[in-house]
């Protein structure tokens, strides 16, 4: 009895080394450490960019839209940043760090998890695939990466990723730097540690998009919260938002409940299905 008890003992084990779990098991000494929480390090600035080659190289027609959308902003509006109806920031925004981000790295998938908007996630796919013929384009897009051993040590270093079918409307930052209607954007990344301090992260962001005359790069810093047991809070954007969009217009909700114009001058929306007060 007991002889058989060992036998299935040994089969049970043998059965779960061959299940994918196993095979996800992560080797932590290859890849880089990227455990903990993320976050933008300067709670003042909404924008963790430091542009790389001078400012957004637009083309005339769409330096003409920006123009127009800061022009919008400078008036009350929402600009070209769809976040403030609610909509996730999406790529590459959301790689600013509005709120902290996990990262989670097995040998054919890199997650990141960031609670803004509602929650947002990413998944990076390493499994060598490739790329899908009709992907149904989301916000975050859809992400292949490779994991590459630059100095030849054995280990990984950079995290290289190329993203594409990226969802519209979408902005670069709160700026409302605009992409092109066209939707072909395409958005490459290397993602690796600072040598000199692990626990700073950088992220090279380059938009390949035709809203552009060369392709434009940014560097976006992380940095790990020293914290090894960190808060992680759950964003629910609808919860509290008093922006209101009816039409191409935006309203916004004011502390007694009533609707009010979000831009100087702006006309009401159109109230012909309420039953209008007798005079």
């Amino acid at each position: 009895m007991l002889f058989r008890s060992a036998i299935c003992a040994v089969a049970l084990a043998t059965a779960l080394l061959m299940t994918p779990s196993a095979a996800q098991v992560v080797d932590s000494g290859k890849y880089p450490n990227l455990k903990g929480q993320w976050n933008r390090g300067n709670p003042g600035s909404p924008n963790n960019w430091i542009p790389l080659g001078g400012p957004p190289p637009l083309t005339p027609e769409y330096q003409k839209v920006w123009d127009d959308i800061k022009a919008d902003l400078k008036a009350g509006g929402a600009g070209n940043w769809p976040s403030t109806f609610c909509i996730p920031a999406g790529m590459p925004a959301m790689m600013s760090l509005y709120d902290p981000a996990e990262i989670i790295v097995m040998p054919e998938i890199t997650h990141i998890l960031i609670s803004h908007n509602d929650d947002s996630y990413r998944r990076i796919y390493t499994d060598g695939r490739p790329w899908p013929e009709d992907a149904e384009p989301t916000f975050a897009g859809y992400s292949i990466g490779k994991w590459v051993d630059e100095d030849g040590d054995g280990k990984y270093d950079v995290l290289e990723v190329e993203t594409r079918f990226l969802k519209l409307p979408r902005g670069y930052d709160t700026s409302g730097l605009p992409f092109h209607a066209d939707g072909k954007a395409v958005i490459k990344e290397r993602i690796y540690l600072d040598k000199a301090d692990p626990n700073k992260l950088y992220d090279e962001i380059t938009i390949i998009d035709n809203a552009l005359t060369r392709p434009y790069t940014k560097l976006q810093t992380g940095f790990r919260n020293p914290d090894p047991q960190p808060v992680w809070k759950s964003d629910v954007c609808s919860e509290n938002n008093a922006q209101i969009r009816i039409g191409t217009e935006n309203y916004y909700l004011s502390a007694d409940g009533k609707l009010m114009p979000a831009k100087k001058n702006q006309a009401p929306p159109d109230l012909s299905y309420f039953k209008q007060s007798q005079k």
